[in-house]
């Protein structure tokens, strides 16, 4: 699989498995934890978390989907910003690394920017990096001006930037996803398929049918196509699991990119960036 080269050298995968709502409910674990070990079967190179999800929950379940693996998957997880102080991060970290039951987290994200002071977390995240605690940091749900602010502080070791993006939702394509390039900074895009509404959308269908593939599978083909752009849907079903990585195989014509900007028009000016 392509990966996308971070600041460190390291290689993330530009396609994994999401985790958001995950570990919430008992009687859907069984159904997610089948998802996530059939993925991994299947060849998804990365698993993407989050404190936050499941209150720890879905980290819990991707350590169990991973125990045991004699080449576990590229692991990203986040702090919330009401942990992200100097030693509210350090000690986040720590309780991530126990309930994934692993020593280092691959990428280790600032969940989107609170109270805290960046630089309290970033002097952090430089700690965890020198103990091993960790691979490569950065953020997520930052706009360029909080893009601006980390790039100032983080010495250039700022990997990547987890942002919604996708066809129905192209704001950061306007400025921010340009500075990112510029500076060699991949963003991952979370919610591929806009909760699923993308796949409602009788344009994305009718173009799909057209080149032979599922609409999941082209939205998604079609974030891959960005350069410097990662992404990571989300399914606890088997079926959906396996048609995602199906994307992959998915060629993109220009002809197919002309159509698609007609369907789904790019920004013609800022916006601010959207969260979910």
């Amino acid at each position: 699989m392509r990966s996308c080269k971070l600041s460190s050298g390291a290689a993330m995968p530009v396609l994994g498995l999401g985790t958001w709502r995950m570990g919430e409910s008992p009687k859907r674990r069984d159904e997610e934890l089948d998802a996530l070990k059939y993925g991994l079967e299947l060849g998804y190179p990365m698993i993407d978390t989050a404190e936050m999800y499941g209150d720890g929950g879905a980290e819990e379940i991707v350590g169990e989907a991973i125990a045991g693996l004699a080449a576990r998957p590229f692991i990203v997880s986040k702090v919330y910003p009401h942990n992200a102080s100097r030693a509210g991060t350090i000690a986040a970290c720590e309780r991530s690394l126990q309930r994934l039951r692993i020593e280092r987290i691959d990428l280790y994200l600032l969940h989107w920017r609170g109270g805290a002071r960046l630089e309290e977390t970033f002097e952090a995240f430089h700690r965890l990096r020198t103990a091993g605690k960790i691979g490569d940091f950065g953020v997520s749900n930052f706009d360029l001006k909080d893009m601006e602010d980390a790039a100032r502080l983080d010495k250039g070791l700022n990997a990547s930037n987890q942002v919604l993006y996708c066809l129905s939702r192209r704001g950061p394509e306007f400025d921010l996803l340009p500075w990112m390039r510029k500076r060699g900074v991949p963003l991952m895009a979370y919610s591929p398929l806009d909760q699923g509404g993308l796949l409602r959308k009788a344009a994305l269908k009718k173009l799909a049918d057209g080149i032979g593939c599922t609409p999941a599978q082209l939205a998604i083909a079609w974030l891959l196509a960005q350069p410097g752009v990662v992404t990571i849907p989300k399914s606890s079903s088997r079926e959906r699991v396996k048609e995602n990585l199906g994307a992959l195989e998915v060629k993109l014509s220009p002809q197919i990119l002309a159509e698609l900007d007609r369907a789904f028009p790019p920004p013609k000016g800022r916006q601010p960036l959207e969260m979910l």
